[in-house]
């Protein structure tokens, strides 16, 4: 806790006072772009890795970047969600895995959660991903396996993100875009699931344009 302390700390002293407009304005509402939900992995920092400002970022976590299908149970992450499209009005939810995922690893090896109850009763919204792998990887190495595993938690999530109404009906007119993003924390490099060519893809930030998950939209566009 001490380490804690000395890092507000510092804050306090040495980044607070340069930004202390920003933080003005914050303090009475925010209005980010983008909502993130990744794994509460410590090793995964969004706002690091993005270089991004306070305001800029609503994220979210929880074991295994999971969000579960509509109607199946009420969670905090669907209603997060559904706070993030109807009130703060964001323009694309990320759903971003990792390597050496702990939570992966316990799909593929679920004695290692035996003892775990609520962790195990959680990780069965990941189970198409482990079905999925299981019926069409055969011959993979366990790391390679735990790889492919990672990537298809991640479509298997975006899937159900898209059960829910109030992200269908934002995609449908063309005001949200979701995107499917693998984090390689050994050598700071992201995976993007294309959705036009079915596959995950190096994100390449020179390309004119960046692969999405999004389907076509069916309506125009509400008004800005």
């Amino acid at each position: 806790m001490k380490r804690l302390i000395e890092g507000f700390d510092h804050f306090r002293r040495n980044v607070f006072p340069s930004q202390r407009e920003l933080y003005k304005k914050l303090a009475s509402g925010q209005s980010p772009s983008t909502m993130f939900i990744t794994c509460a992995d410590s090793r995964v920092m969004p706002e690091l890795m993005f270089n991004s400002q306070p305001g800029e970022l609503f994220v979210y976590r929880n074991i295994g970047n999971i969000v579960p299908p509509y109607a199946q149970h009420v969670s905090g992450v669907v209603a997060a969600i559904e706070y993030a499209v109807k009130v703060l009005k964001v323009r694309h939810i990320v759903i971003c895995g990792h390597s050496d995922c702990g939570a992966m690893k316990a799909l593929q090896k679920p004695e290692l959660v035996k003892d775990m109850p609520s962790v195990a009763a959680w990780m069965k919204h990941a189970d198409v991903a482990r079905y999925v792998v299981e019926q069409n990887s055969h011959s993979l190495s366990q790391d390679e396996a735990l790889a492919c595993l990672t990537r298809e938690n991640v479509v298997g999530q975006l899937e159900h993100l898209r059960t829910l109404p109030t992200v269908a009906a934002a995609m449908a007119r063309g005001d949200l875009s979701i995107h499917g993003w693998v984090y390689d924390i050994a050598h700071a490099e992201l995976d993007a699931f294309d959705a036009q060519q079915g596959r995950f893809v190096k994100l390449d930030l020179n390309a004119a344009e960046l692969p999405e998950a999004t389907p076509h939209l069916r309506f125009a566009a509400s008004a800005a």
